[in-house]
């Protein structure tokens, strides 16, 4: 991984696991994470509107790089059923190299005229 497209890992929560898997799916389908790990299974005790609330959520690892980070919050933001939706962002240090390669190498933006079109 080049000096300028550090790895990033961001975390997310969601729901439950088939929102979680549609949303994973999206975000690496669209070459924005090179992959996601979902955790299910998490025990979440928070505060929200006043109250301290005590819920079984799925957690999300997504790999990323720092340059597709803006692109990655915003659609993951965009699809999240939660109205304030967990994304925190922690740059990955001394990763294995070739992993962070394949992360940089995965998680590119797509140009015009590169790759095969798809019918939607």
């Amino acid at each position: 991984m080049t000096r300028a497209m550090p790895a990033v890992v961001v975390f997310s929560t969601f729901p439950n696991e088939d929102v979680a898997a549609t949303i994973a799916r999206a975000l690496v389908d669209e070459q924005l994470a090179a992959c996601v790990n979902l955790v299910p299974a998490v025990r979440s005790i928070y505060r929200w509107q006043g109250k301290t609330e005590d819920a079984g959520e799925v957690l999300a690892v997504i790999k990323t790089t720092a340059a597709r980070l803006p692109a990655l919050r915003a659609r993951l933001v965009a699809l999240h059923p939660y109205d304030v939706p967990e994304v925190i962002a922690l740059r990955a240090a001394g990763g294995h190299a070739p992993y962070l390669a394949w992360i940089e190498a995965s998680a590119k933006a797509r140009t015009k005229g590169r790759g095969r079109s798809r019918s939607r």
